[in-house]
């Protein structure tokens, strides 16, 4: 059986969220819409901090798809040799920065489907993008996304979808803007996947998880 909030206990939720922080930040660090799309793709089954590490030398030196073009698929190579999957993500960048500069003259493009269309960019991606430049209120479900939604009751669904739609269905409007950020941080630093910390959790007073400690 879906367990879901009411309508009442989602908006209390969300106001105790925006009332620790008002105006949450992702993590990824980036300088234009350019570097955050790179970001994005490259943080696929890797760390932000990882991420971080490997792309501030990265983006000093190419901050453009043509300054990346430049740089070449094994300049990349050298500076992200640390993250995960590294050679097929340098492919991806290197063909995406082609096609931007092909189709959308250089810039990132505003549209999910235009974003979906550059190798290496799926929809999390794309709603990343959406949401943290574009300021869309887009919903990126990552795996903590995915695991605070079901056990909270905030946005059950049995796969990124569903919870993705949970999220737009019924997320008060006012708080859908950084919706994402506030369900990230949470699973990312409170709502752990093997030892959740429900004795300091903010939002414990409404959360429907059966085994909080």
């Amino acid at each position: 059986m879906v367990r879901q909030l009411d309508y009442p206990a989602m908006k209390a939720v969300f106001t105790r969220f925006r009332d620790l922080e008002a105006e949450p930040k992702g993590e990824l660090e980036h300088v234009n819409a350019y570097t955050l799309l790179v970001a994005v793709a490259l943080s696929a089954q890797a760390t932000d901090k990882g991420v971080n590490r490997a792309t501030r030398g990265l983006f000093a030196l190419a901050d453009t798809p043509e300054k990346m073009l430049a740089l070449g698929e094994e300049g990349l190579i050298e500076h992200i040799r640390t993250i995960g999957l590294y050679r097929t993500k340098a492919k991806n960048v290197i063909k995406l920065s082609q096609r931007l500069i092909d189709a959308y003259g250089g810039e990132v493009p505003s549209s999910r489907a235009a974003l979906m269309t550059l190798p290496g960019v799926g929809r999390k991606t794309a709603n990343v993008v959406l949401n943290m430049w574009f300021r869309l209120p887009a919903q990126a479900v990552d795996t903590h996304i995915f695991r605070v939604g079901n056990r909270s009751g905030l946005a059950p669904g049995r796969d990124e979808a569903a919870v993705e739609r949970a999220i737009e269905d019924n997320v008060p409007a006012e708080f859908q803007q950084h919706a994402h950020h506030w369900l990230i941080l949470h699973g990312r630093y409170i709502c752990l996947a093997r030892k959740p910390k429900c004795g300091i959790c903010p939002i414990s007073d409404w959360c429907l998880f059966e085994e909080k400690t």
